[in-house]
């Protein structure tokens, strides 16, 4: 006689959340997932942009890399891989009132605000550390420190450094240098061999919310239950077995053989039953930032680069990814879509401003970027937030990253705390969910296997 399938509770329908329940609903689980927000898809949600041609955008910038094989590879199982096309990226740094191309071997031959010898060693760094193949050696160097002592610090003071705090704000001077490496690393091998060594980005047709609509779909239809605006408000233990409080109209209490809980790692430790002190020490052990993005179509372009990073201490935000300088604004009823870009400390005050007040502290600096750039360009225009959209490794972060197992039995943790060094994206966020899909069904295995052994 055949063993009832096991059940699987899953808090967070984001990525990591929907990939974990797709591949153990094919592997003869039963699931259940629970979104506290209204939709599904995490930081891959979409909107549609008025007069846009109804094709929808998504709600911060997205873009795969020729390296992110897990995100290729589940976009053509879901059906979608003729939908993925790839675009030459323009990247170029504003820097001392100038937009710097910032692509080519050449572009940085041709930086000037550091001197011959410096971009010789800023080019050098970059072909260094293509060539390491293991991270691990930076875990007891910040990447300020590092870079300083190899390129030396009018490359910090110029590039790097900026960078860093723009990104991570004050923990930017903390950073692990096993995170820059590892960017470095993949950022070059995403490039093509050669003089020209131009980059390659992803973007598929319809957005990439097409393919979380597919991803939502194979789940319903293997029989997943997905279920959006449902709130848990606490994991408990009972008996070997884990169950979640939900919150709403219907409050009950559900329990599974087991849970995977993806959100982040303050929210986990809020909810969950007490927990070990060294594991709740890590959990506290990777800050978060919080995203803050402002979209703007436009009439016209800001500017020919695709994505600009700020060097400039003075501008409030870090980058401006002007969309359609990879895609084509035709399919966007002929509009042009810039997001400004922002990582944020969940103190800051640009977090509770609203799209009036960002756009008045923004649009002045928009027009040091484009001096042509008049606020009658924009047609339309809106602000997105995203809670814990950051993590931050700082030095020795490898030693503090959760497991897994919980030390609770039968409850998981699986979030972009634990996909170190990476920090972000659909990729990593996909494997995560695979890996902790094959975790959890290798253990109810071997307790299925135990108990039918008595």
């Amino acid at each position: 006689m055949s063993e009832e399938p096991r059940t699987v509770g899953i808090i967070g329908g984001g990525v990591a959340g929907l990939t974990a329940a797709y591949r153990l609903l094919q592997k003869g689980h039963r699931v259940q997932l629970f979104e506290a927000s209204p939709s599904l898809g995490g930081l891959v949600r979409t909107f549609e942009i008025p007069a846009g041609g109804g094709e929808p955008i998504e709600c911060f910038y997205h873009h795969l890399f020729t390296t992110d094989t897990a995100a290729i590879r589940l976009i053509d199982e879901l059906g979608l891989g003729d939908r993925l096309t790839w675009h030459p990226s323009k990247v170029g740094i504003f820097y001392d009132g100038r937009i710097y191309p910032f692509v080519t071997p050449m572009d940085l031959l041709r930086f000037t605000p550091v001197g011959l010898i410096d971009r010789v060693r800023l080019g050098l760094m970059g072909l260094y550390l293509r060539r390491q193949k293991d991270g691990s050696r930076y875990e007891s160097i910040t990447a300020k420190e590092w870079v300083r002592r190899f390129a030396g610090q009018r490359n910090l003071d110029v590039v790097w450094g900026p960078l860093l705090r723009g990104k991570f704000g004050d923990l930017g001077d903390e950073l692990v240098m096993t995170w820059l490496w590892n960017k470095i690393h993949l950022r070059f091998t995403s490039r093509g061999a050669g003089p020209s060594q131009r980059e390659v980005l992803g973007y598929l047709r319809g957005s990439f919310g097409a393919w979380i609509e597919a991803l939502i779909e194979r789940v319903r239809e293997l029989g997943g239950e997905l279920e959006a605006g449902r709130p848990v408000q606490r994991i408990v233990a009972d008996g070997g077995r884990v169950g979640l409080e939900l919150a709403g109209e219907r409050q009950e209490t559900l329990f599974f053989d087991a849970v995977v809980a993806t959100v982040a790692n303050k929210i986990f430790r809020r909810i969950a039953p007490p927990l070990p002190e060294p594991y709740a020490e890590k959990l506290e052990g990777v800050p978060y930032q919080d995203a803050l993005c402002l979209i703007l179509t436009l009439k016209r372009p800001l500017s020919s680069m695709y994505w600009l990073n700020v060097n400039d201490r003075s501008i409030p935000f870090l980058a401006i990814i002007e969309h359609t300088n990879l895609i084509e604004p035709e399919r966007y009823g002929g509009q042009h879509v810039v997001y400004v870009s922002n990582y944020l400390d969940k103190q800051s005050p640009l977090l509770s401003m609203d799209v009036d007040q960002v756009c008045e502290l923004y649009l002045p600096h928009l027009k040091r970027i484009n001096a042509a750039f008049e606020e009658s360009w924009i047609i339309d225009r809106w602000l997105f937030r995203g809670a814990d959209a950051q993590p931050v490794f700082t030095v020795g972060a490898g030693s503090r990253i959760p497991e897994h197992r919980t030390p609770v039995p039968g409850l998981y943790l699986a979030n972009m705390s634990q996909i170190y060094p990476q920090d972000r994206g659909q990729n990593y966020s996909i494997l995560l969910g695979e890996t902790i899909a094959e975790t959890v069904a290798a253990d109810l295995a071997r307790a299925q296997a135990a108990h039918s052994a008595v």
